[in-house]
């Protein structure tokens, strides 16, 4: 074998063991890598609170902020989820009714196979999903108490790490570590400013168009939105095929519940596909099968936690890639950028 394969077969080896060990350690390294992107988040708010506070206290007061932060987002995605599953609980008979319809239909036609999957997906199911979901809430409790720690001790610790990599301790590799982790740390920003921002607007559009459709619970239809926008495709399909599931039951109409389907979803692609690319602008540019990729991969590897950190880990790769002269052709080749910008 020639050395150039051996180098590739090192390099697959070595990739499946690194996965291996973030899927068995996800325990451990998936609240770290949520600490670092936390911190990067927070840290010019500490930054500017130290100025003139004692470090403790800045750092006490940051923390505040960002729990608070923090129990407002799972606040208001577990009152949007509740809301929903009190409205299910309320319609359950109506739900079982039309699924046992569409069973009777589907088999009417032939499909017999289609009736039982149908006869499968009932309001039990519908219900054990939204028991999931706040099951899933509650097991976040652990995990973020993990990652406050880590937090915590960090924000402690990176004014001394900054001072050691600036001075040139750790060498050239020191500094080109400081410059990837301000490149990382502005560009995690820029990316949570932009979601955020396209959170709220597809919250708004959804929750407009649910009441303008007069479809029941708009205003928490508009809420899951905003939430699960933070979860690229997973949460926006989700925030769509939830409100046209409730409006068959409130309806009893195929035809109004496809009109809902295509308007949210009109919604969430103008929003995804038009608007946010634009605002993000070429810092964050990434090809869509990479952000898809990352979603499902991280989402595999960690869960839930995962979903959701899956592009700004995506993003840090690139960064570095893009810091090294050797993997920039990677990261221009993985970008979204056109090939006359690169």
């Amino acid at each position: 074998m020639s050395q150039r394969g051996i180098a590739i077969m090192i390099g697959i080896s070595t990739a499946i063991l690194v996965a291996a060990a973030l899927f068995l350690a996800r325990s451990i390294f998936a609240p770290v890598a949520f600490a670092f992107f936390i911190i990067a988040l927070v840290w010019p708010l500490q930054s500017a609170l130290q100025r003139p506070l004692p470090k403790l206290l800045a750092l006490f007061i940051t923390l505040i902020v960002t729990i608070v932060v923090l129990l407002v987002l799972v606040s208001m995605t577990a009152w949007g989820f509740g809301r929903a599953a009190q409205w299910l609980v309320a319609n359950a008979a109506r739900f079982q009714t039309l699924y046992m319809q569409g069973a009777e239909w589907l088999e009417g036609h032939g499909l017999y196979a289609a009736g039982t999957l149908m006869e499968t997906f009932n309001v039990s199911w519908l219900i054990r999903f939204f028991q999931s979901v706040a099951t899933r809430l509650n097991g976040m409790v652990g995990f973020a108490v993990v990652t406050f720690i880590f937090v915590m001790l960090g924000l402690l610790e990176i004014d001394v790490l900054h001072r050691k990599l600036a001075s040139g301790e750790a060498g050239a590799f020191g500094r080109k570590l400081l410059d990837a982790s301000r490149e990382i740390a502005s560009k995690f920003r820029r990316y949570m400013l932009v979601r955020t921002a396209m959170s709220l607007l597809t919250g708004l559009a959804m929750w407009g168009f649910a009441a303008a459709a007069g479809l029941d619970l708009a205003f928490a239809w508009g809420v899951i939105a905003f939430a699960l926008n933070y979860i690229p495709f997973i949460g926006p399909l989700v925030a769509t095929l939830l409100p046209t599931l409730f409006a068959v039951a409130q309806f009893e109409s195929w035809q109004m519940a496809i009109a809902v389907f295509a308007g949210m979803n009109i919604i969430q692609f103008f929003s995804g596909s038009y608007i946010e690319p634009r605002i993000a602008g070429r810092a964050l540019a990434m090809s869509p099968f990479i952000v898809l990729l990352a979603v499902f991969f991280w989402a595999f590897m960690w869960g839930l936690p995962g979903a959701f950190i899956g592009v700004p880990l995506v993003i840090a790769l690139l960064t570095v890639c893009e810091q090294n002269e050797a993997s920039r052709p990677i990261a221009r080749l993985l970008s979204g950028r056109p090939p006359a910008d690169g």
